[in-house]
């Protein structure tokens, strides 16, 4: 199974700190958000790891370069204009291949084992998500779970940004420019998603208040 990381957003929320420097690349704990999914990959016995560019993609792609320091290999896929993140994904079809991946929103911080995931939990379904008690900067959630499948009812779970995805769904969309969230609620709705519930540590590292305190859960030992 391949890997993608999305890493093609601005940053916006985070003030000054991505006005030179892409997001994924801000470092928590001394090591770059992003560095630190590739590490997590590697030891979860991925190989294929595809990251999509927009903003800053040089600065990506000179610090990362083709993954091999990582044991990984990089394939990235570049966009000229910003397409979304489902819009991400559709341009990043021809080097996904046929097969379901994993897609990871390279600003998160999670301790999480992607091992779990690359035994393809799919079965009949056409995504799987990883779910996340709400954060307090997203207390409604976004999706409801019972009994392993997805639905939009209360009580809700947060969606992570970790899942897995069949390509057909992207390749079914008529738009370039579109968010993940458009493939989604209709997976859901349609009753083709199931999902999990994550317990270990998770923060969407958006603003700066987040970013203080991603590095206090690491000195306190919450978050390798």
């Amino acid at each position: 199974m391949k890997a993608m990381l999305l890493a093609a957003g601005l940053g916006q929320r985070m003030v000054g700190l991505t006005s030179d420097r892409p997001k994924p690349l801000i470092e928590v704990g001394g090591r770059s958000l992003i560095e630190r999914h590739l590490s997590a990959l590697a030891s979860a016995g991925f190989s294929d790891v595809v990251i999509n560019l927009w903003y800053l993609a040089d600065q990506i792609k000179d610090r990362l370069g083709d993954g091999e320091r990582y044991g990984l290999r990089i394939q990235y896929s570049e966009e000229q204009e910003r397409l979304e993140t489902g819009g991400g994904i559709k341009h990043a079809l021809p080097l996904l291949g046929d097969e379901p991946f994993l897609v990871i929103s390279s600003d998160v911080l999670t301790n999480i084992d992607y091992s779990c995931l690359k035994r393809d939990p799919l079965g009949p379904f056409d995504a799987h998500l990883i779910l996340i008690d709400n954060p307090p900067h997203h207390p409604d959630g976004d999706f409801s779970l019972h009994q392993g499948q997805l639905g939009r009812n209360a009580p809700k779970l947060t969606y992570s940004g970790i899942g897995i995805l069949r390509p057909h769904l992207f390749q079914a969309a008529h738009r370039e420019i579109f968010p993940l969230r458009d493939v989604l609620f209709p997976l859901v709705d349609s009753g083709k998603a199931s999902g999990e519930r994550w317990s270990g540590y998770w923060s969407d590292v958006g603003t700066p208040e987040r970013l203080h305190q991603a590095e206090e859960d690491i000195r306190a030992g919450r978050c390798p």
